[in-house]
């Protein structure tokens, strides 16, 4: 019974937040910075999903030229920075990851 409570209750929740979002889109405003600083939060939060996993692939922190994660990433970030194209950074980053994973180490 408790569970079917809970389950009820995180349901309420979840679409009372999306609801009053969705219900006052048209009709209020944000101050302009507060959308300037809006602007930031889909990079921060991949950042702050990324990161993590690309400097400590073992649990711990590797900064070598071993973690084949990190060569990747920082490939991938030049690959971005220079082209500007998601298809080629995503694609050329993964394929310098697969070959540093799975043929040279």
């Amino acid at each position: 019974m408790n569970e079917a409570v809970l389950i009820i209750g995180m349901t309420v929740i979840t679409f009372t937040i999306r609801f009053v979002m969705f219900a006052f889109a048209g009709k209020m405003t944000f101050p302009n910075w507060l959308a300037l600083a809006l602007k930031f939060v889909p990079p921060a939060v991949l950042t702050a999903i990324i990161v993590p996993s690309v400097v400590m692939p073992q649990g711990y922190t590797d900064l070598s030229i071993d973690n084949s994660y990190l060569i990747a990433a920082i490939f991938a970030v030049t690959v971005a920075i220079y082209s500007k194209s998601l298809l080629k950074t995503i694609g050329l980053g993964m394929m310098l990851f697969l070959i540093l994973r799975y043929l040279a180490m």
